[in-house]
């Protein structure tokens, strides 16, 4: 996928993994992409390693006016995931096919959502029995795409997940 000029929307919170962020959004500025991330509030919210995030909007004001939705992971998703209007966002995306991207602990927000059952997921290992619970196939891989949803393990897979993005 070209991403230049397409419209990239990260959630996220407190306590993310640093990397799963940064790397991303840092590839997709590269090539051209337009980022936008959202918060619990307009605050600076930080990652585990310190990195300091200062969001475009927040939560209440997202839409589905994006093209990729990235969800990195960490303890944020434990945050975000109890969010009712992410999960709406989230749900959006996926009946309309849009590219969702989750690494580490990010597919628990798509566990909440309700948008697991009967996809094919990896993740970090502590999410593998909520993702079975959740009616989804688990696999211990680098990176898995299943149709527009692409999942990755941990910071040491970003490389294979950032590839799996481009080459969607």
């Amino acid at each position: 996928m070209d991403v230049k000029g397409k419209k990239v929307l990260i959630i996220s919170a407190n306590k993310f993994e640093d990397s799963e962020l940064e790397f991303p959004r840092d590839q997709f500025k590269a090539k051209g992409a337009k980022i936008t991330i959202a918060g619990p509030t307009r605050e600076p919210f930080y990652g585990k390693g310190g990195t300091k995030i200062k969001p475009d909007i927040t939560f209440n004001e997202l839409t589905s006016d994006f093209d990729i939705l990235l969800l990195p992971g960490g303890k944020a998703p434990a945050i975000v995931r109890k969010n009712e209007k992410v999960l709406e966002i989230v749900r959006e995306f996926n009946s309309q096919g849009k590219l969702i991207a989750a690494i580490c602990h990010g597919p628990q927000i798509l566990i909440s959502a309700g948008i697991m059952k009967g996809r094919t997921a990896t993740s970090y290992f502590q999410v593998a029995k909520e993702l079975k619970e959740a009616g989804a196939t688990y696999l211990d891989e680098p990176v898995i795409a299943d149709k527009n949803l692409i999942t990755s393990r941990k910071p040491r897979d970003l490389k294979y997940f950032m590839k799996a993005i481009f080459d969607y």
